[in-house]
């Protein structure tokens, strides 16, 4: 019997002559389960003596409700991740990558390469350009020692003059008519006459018209005979100009200056080389200016054909 009282843990009763206090309670190890018995139990009691001696070692059962705050705490705080892949984002102008050296040494390989590849173009055009000069260069002396091309000649057979007034201060605006022939001196070339040259006649520096040369083309060994139109527009003379020019009438021999720029081109068969220029000065006295008027003397200087 005094083995299931003390099993039944009676609350305010004496068993063997020991009085129980109100407020001992039952005590319980960390490392025991509660169905065991205390070690230091009398009779299935614990006494005050044991128990202030097992207090600081023993936790009761109301401390229990500290304990499981102290894990209600300890489960709010942020757990660390379990291990694995994480993938981090960062802003972009926060990333620096650095590239491999590898791809340094590929950058200056392709770099090199590249300067290369620049430098051979650039050599393969000047040669080539030196190439193509060479082979005209070729061509023009061939041509020039075959054919033997000569400048052609010039003469002016008449001037006829209107629309100059000389009694009068006031500016005239004159039509001349100039009237050129034009010798071809080759006997295996012909002349192309192209559009876009230009015929000035001139008085003591005084410009009285221009035109343009007529357009023609002309066989070997051939005279042609052009007319052109030249055409001045408001000019006035000065008091001195004017009264040279009346002395000059006067005496029968007023001198004027013709200018002629023509692009020409030599044809061999149906081969027609590239357009070159020609450039004429003549100097004609004439014996007024007038439609009636008559050459007395001229004379013509073809300078050199420019080739370009």
């Amino acid at each position: 019997m005094a083995d299931d009282n003390t099993q039944r843990w009676p609350r305010n009763a004496a068993v063997g002559g020991i009085k129980t206090d109100k407020n001992i309670r039952p005590s319980v190890d960390s490392n025991d389960s509660v169905n065991q018995r205390s070690p230091r139990s009398s009779g299935g009691f614990t006494t005050d003596k044991d128990i202030g001696s097992h207090r600081p070692k023993h936790r009761s059962l109301y401390s229990i409700d500290s304990t499981s705050s102290l894990y209600s705490i300890d489960s709010q705080r942020s757990k660390p991740p379990p291990p694995g892949t994480y993938h981090i984002q960062l802003p972009k102008e926060q990333i620096y990558r650095v590239p491999p050296p590898e791809n340094a040494r590929r950058y200056e390989d392709l770099s090199r390469q590249k300067h290369n590849r620049c430098r051979c173009c650039c050599c393969y055009f000047f040669v080539t350009l030196l190439i193509l000069c060479l082979l005209a260069a070729l061509v023009v002396g061939i041509f020039f020692l075959v054919c033997r091309p000569h400048k052609p000649r010039f003469s002016v057979s008449g001037v006829s003059v209107a629309g100059i007034n000389l009694t009068s201060p006031s500016p005239f605006s004159p039509v001349i008519g100039l009237k050129m022939r034009c010798n071809n001196v080759n006997g295996k070339l012909g002349l192309v006459y192209e559009r876009g040259s230009a015929v000035e006649i001139f008085h003591e520096g005084i410009r009285l018209g221009d035109g343009e040369f007529t357009a023609f083309e002309q066989p070997a060994e051939n005279v042609t005979v052009t007319v052109t139109k030249l055409r001045g527009s408001r000019i006035q003379l000065t008091s001195s100009s004017r009264k040279d020019l009346v002395e000059s009438q006067k005496k029968g021999k007023v001198r004027v200056d013709v200018s002629v720029k023509a692009p020409i081109r030599f044809r061999v068969g149906a081969v027609t080389t590239w357009t070159m220029s020609v450039t004429v000065d003549c100097k004609v006295t004439v014996d007024k200016l007038a439609s009636s008027a008559t050459v007395i003397t001229e004379d013509c200087v073809t300078e050199d054909i420019r080739l370009i």
